[in-house]
């Protein structure tokens, strides 16, 4: 009996143990699996401004209202000595890619110079934040500013655009600046006006609204189409380029705020710096660039930065719009949140002088009629667009840069401009914020090691637990040039192992600890030591000699192997841009284009262009090249022949004294060495100008025949595609000597 009871005893214990056993293998089971499932990935936002300055932000010193903004910085992370690349094109690309900009095809901007680094489109040795988050399972937004590719017309192609390059949804701008209150807006592959866009409309159309109502609208659709999903939104304001637009209510916040004059509120600013702990009170700070005391025509100087502070006010209301979203979707603590700018403030005098052109007889634009290029020549209503101090900036009817006096104080405590690597060009505030991945403690801290765009993807890689791809949908990927940020992310070292890299336009720099290495285009190379002199005011690189010839045989090293050969490449002025054509007759048909490589050479030359007009109507351009800077244009429009010369941003016209007789005809221009232009019939003489040529450069824009297919030359609107037939277009050109011009 009692070993049956014992026997018992034994079993109920072994069964016991057994179910013991089998609970913990069940919860090490468990364990295991939750151990082994991936993190909750965090929703990413990335928000880039256009053209500010180091300091302009309320958080780095300056006097917007920008409390959206501060609040992410107080809340989060400053980073203080964060780069971008110095312009617009370059710093996207290399910003989307985690690539050096040459190594993905944009070196310069959006023209092909006919190099690998130089390309003006991207390439398909890079992949775009997007693409490589999809495959982690992101859904993918992009809103805003685009401008990585050469082909802005969907008739030429989108294999660049947003949705071709990984993007769901895309609303925004392909190419590089436009009105605020009218531009070529592209939803998806299309194009659209204000007027007649179908997906957002607004009874006070304004760009930088725009662009954060679409943000906040592709927030919602996310939540209804992919609630599961997590995404990545790309938001490129075209804030605060020029022109010089915003609205009333915003810019009467500003009336009065800067009335002190450049050198005073530099001097504040840098002692707000100072207090904030964002520059070192030892730094010589950089002299003011411009005498408060000489500017003339102040009240319209002063209504310039007015104007620029109220865009950016108007970006920051729409970010906090975009951060209301995420609140009441309750993903805000979940979502990483950089803000950056893509170079510093821009000291261009665009549209500072007066027009003496302006357009006449203007008609209000269709609904479904685009806006004409980059820089309009007129407003949708049909007013003329104006530049210099005869027209107020902030409206539609203006078209102005704020100037180098303002972009010298947005730039404080630095030297240079966008398009140099100086401090001033390339350095940028990275606010990060991200509740759930920046622990509270870290909240309103600085982080002054030195980071660069090519991180954010390596840092976006990192906490999506995306993959890198070594190839892209068959061809080879170039590896990944940035470092993860993360590790500041939680107080410790970036560890970089590698020095960071400049070059745009002959500017070039590179950053290695605390020193830099910088020069201009043409210039000898300049040393600094970054820690005791950020502000790039005292030269060691004669004291230091080994040292610069060390860093200077690194950036060799790098051009040679990121396509930065030629150096300068894009520059106007570089003669190994000019055609390489060496003939001077070029016999060319309606529709032909040419690029500025394969072309005639028009600088400094005789040009003598001869169309046969088969069939004419009333307008349309018979040939042009150039746009808003350099160029000429053969028109007709209002039945008589046009022509037209833009040299160094002045417009000259001649307008034939009467309209052409019965087609066909034979119809000359020409453009004189000694400085004439004229139009011909047979031997008669139609319109004359004893100025106007010859053209300073060969524009960079491509040649085009029965349109014009960059920015208007003369004075119409879009490609302006004639209308009539066209036989045989011929450009002869020569030396020549100057000539008495001949009456």
């Amino acid at each position: 009996m009692r070993n049956k009871q014992i026997m018992r005893n034994i079993l109920r214990i072994k069964v016991l143990i057994i179910a013991a056993l089998f609970a913990v293998f069940f919860t090490l089971h468990a364990v295991l699996d939750i151990s082994a499932a991936p993190p909750k990935r965090p929703n990413i936002i990335l928000i880039l401004s256009d053209d500010m300055g180091w300091s302009d932000l309320g958080c780095f010193g300056g006097e917007m209202r920008t409390p959206n903004l501060d609040s992410l910085a107080r809340n989060g992370l400053r980073y203080t000595q964060f780069y971008n690349f110095s312009r617009c094109c370059p710093t996207r690309a290399c910003l989307l890619t985690g690539l050096y900009s040459h190594q993905a095809g944009m070196g310069h901007m959006t023209v092909d110079w006919g190099y690998e680094g130089y390309r003006g489109d991207l390439n398909n040795r890079c992949v775009t934040i997007a693409e490589v988050l999809r495959e982690a399972g992101y859904a993918n937004y992009a809103i805003g500013k685009w401008h990585v590719t050469r082909y802005n017309k969907p008739s030429l192609s989108t294999h660049n655009w947003p949705l071709q390059r990984g993007f769901d949804k895309y609303y925004g701008l392909i190419w590089g600046m436009s009105s605020f209150y009218d531009p070529a807006i592209c939803r998806g592959n299309n194009y659209y006006t204000c007027e007649n866009e179908p997906g957002y409309k607004s009874d006070e159309f304004y760009f930088t609204d725009a662009l954060s109502d679409n943000a906040v609208e592709f927030l919602k659709q996310h939540e209804k189409e992919a609630p599961d999903k997590p995404f990545f939104m790309y938001v490129a304001y075209t804030a605060a380029h020029f022109p010089m637009h915003a609205l009333e209510k915003d810019i009467a916040k500003y009336k009065g705020k800067f009335d002190a004059g450049y050198d005073a509120l530099r001097k504040q600013r840098i002692e707000r710096l100072k207090n904030m702990g964002l520059i070192d009170p030892k730094w010589q700070p950089s002299p003011t660039d411009m005498k408060w005391e000489e500017v003339q025509n102040r009240e319209w100087e002063l209504r310039c930065m007015e104007v620029y502070a109220a865009m950016i006010d108007n970006m920051d209301q729409g970010i906090g719009r975009i951060m209301a979203e995420l609140k009441r979707q309750d993903k805000f603590d979940d979502t990483l949140i950089f803000f950056l700018q893509d170079n510093g403030a821009c000291g261009r005098d665009v549209g500072r002088k007066p027009d003496k052109n302006l357009p006449k007889n203007l008609r209000p634009l269709r609904p479904d009629e685009l806006p004409s290029g980059a820089h309009p020549r007129q407003t949708r209503d049909g007013r003329p667009v104006r530049h210099g101090p005869d027209v107020m900036p902030g409206g539609p009817d203006s078209f102005i840069a704020y100037g180098q006096g303002w972009a010298n104080v947005s730039n404080t405590p630095f030297r240079g401009y966008k398009r140099q690597t100086y401090e001033g060009g390339i350095a940028t505030p990275l606010i990060a914020h991200w509740p759930k991945g920046i622990s509270e403690s870290r909240g309103n801290a600085l982080v002054n090691e030195p980071a660069h765009l090519i991180d954010i993807m390596a840092t976006l890689v990192d906490i999506a637990g995306a993959k890198y791809p070594e190839e892209y949908k068959e061809n080879k990927i170039i590896p990944m040039q940035g470092i993860s940020l993360v590790p500041s992310f939680e107080g410790k070292s970036l560890d970089r192992k590698e020095p960071l890299f400049w070059e745009h336009h002959g500017n070039r720099a590179i950053r290695e600890g605390k020193w830099k290495l910088v020069a201009d285009f043409g210039m000898p190379w300049e040393l600094y030591d970054m820690e005791t002199d950020r502000t790039e005011m005292n030269n060691l690189a004669e004291k230091y000699r080994e040292k610069a010839k060390e860093l200077e045989a690194k950036w060799d090293a790098w051009a040679a192997r990121s396509n930065v050969a030629p150096l300068g490449a894009g520059r106007k002025e570089d003669e190994s841009d000019e055609p390489e054509s060496s003939e001077n007759i070029f016999e060319l048909k309606q529709g032909d284009e040419l690029t500025r490589k394969k072309g005639p050479m028009v600088k400094e030359r005789d040009v003598t262009i001869t169309a046969e007009i088969l069939e004419h109507g009333a307008e349309g351009v018979i040939i042009a090249q150039g746009g808003l800077a350099h160029g000429y244009s053969l028109y007709m429009k209002n039945g008589r022949i046009h022509f037209a010369i833009r040299k160094n941003d002045e417009l000259t016209t001649i307008e034939a004294k009467e309209s052409l007789p019965k087609a066909p005809v034979t119809v000359t221009a020409k453009i004189e060495k000694n400085g004439a232009i004229r139009i011909m019939l047979d031997n008669k003489e139609l319109a004359f100008s004893p100025k106007g040529g010859p053209l300073a450069i060969t524009p960079i824009d491509i040649l085009s025949v029965g349109k014009d297919a960059g920015d208007p030359v003369g004075d119409y609107s879009g490609e302006f595609p004639f209308k009539g037939k066209l036989g045989k277009v011929k450009i002869e050109t020569g030396s020549g000597e100057k000539q008495e011009t001949p009456r």
